[in-house]
């Protein structure tokens, strides 16, 4: 590509049109069969940042510190002894471990409308990044609703099925999971909001729902509370949650941009 048609097709409406809906990397040009050297080092910089989120670690008081003041967060672990194991054995990661079980019952009051739990996952970088803001228009929107707040937490090396153990300790109508979504080289601090109306034990992905890509450049934090209260109502009402409980998008504006944010399982 010659340095005028480079110019071309950085200036072109319809690229710019595009890479306005999307992160991915389309039409980004090439030298020979080889990328672009920018294109090239942009590449190894994802790259590198998403494995910094994936391997990375929270610690409550440096990364929320005023949200922990705030809300009196207190951790708790699952099964997993590390970061190592947690990545290779991911049922570890669905079960809170003795002490995590005896901590949750003793601080947390049972019967909440909304419980929030934070999860590290497989981005800590997200949960930085997006739960300072995110947490308290959740709690503005149970209280709006008329809920009661449960005492939120956060989890370590945690997965989503974490779900099913917080549901039979405390017994909440709605349980909302913050979780670091796996990385990719669109963004690395990416989160998701998994939602379960009385999660149990041997509950599946199918009692759960999800909405995704709560960062900068996918749903806003303004709209994944509003989306998050909307779908916690329907599920109350209709006392179930899952694949027969949908969104109804038709008043929720659509994300800034899309974005291919991964889930974790």
């Amino acid at each position: 590509m010659s340095a005028d048609e480079k110019a071309l097709t950085e200036t072109h409406p319809l690229l710019q049109a595009i890479r306005q809906r999307t992160p991915a990397r389309l039409l980004v040009g090439r030298a020979g069969t080889a990328y672009l050297t920018a294109t090239q080092l942009t590449l190894r910089l994802d790259h590198a940042a998403a494995l910094d989120a994936v391997h990375a670690t929270i610690d409550l008081e440096r990364d929320l510190g005023e949200l922990t003041r705030r809300y009196q967060l207190f951790e708790v672990s699952t099964r997993a002894a590390d970061k190592a194991q947690y990545l290779l054995r991911p049922d570890l990661g669905r079960q809170l471990n003795d002490a995590a079980r005896q901590a949750v019952t003793t601080h947390c009051h049972s019967h909440a409308d909304l419980q929030v739990v934070i999860g590290d996952g497989l981005s800590a970088a997200a949960v930085t990044a997006q739960v300072p803001l995110l947490l308290p228009l959740l709690e503005a929107e149970a209280r709006r609703r008329g809920w009661r707040f449960g005492q939120p937490f956060f989890v370590r090396y945690c997965r989503v099925g974490i779900l099913n153990d917080i549901g039979d300790l405390l017994d909440p109508a709605i349980v909302v999971l913050l979780i670091g979504e796996r990385p990719g080289l669109a963004t690395a601090v990416s989160l998701s909001a998994y939602m379960a109306y009385q999660p149990r034990s041997g509950h599946t992905d199918a009692q759960r729902n999800l909405i995704s890509n709560i960062h900068a450049r996918g749903v806003s934090h303004e709209d994944a509370a509003r989306r998050i209260g909307a779908l916690a109502e329907k599920m109350r009402a209709a006392r179930q949650s899952g694949v027969t409980i949908k969104e109804d998008l038709a008043d929720t504006p659509a994300p800034q941009a899309l974005s291919a944010g991964k889930g974790v399982a």
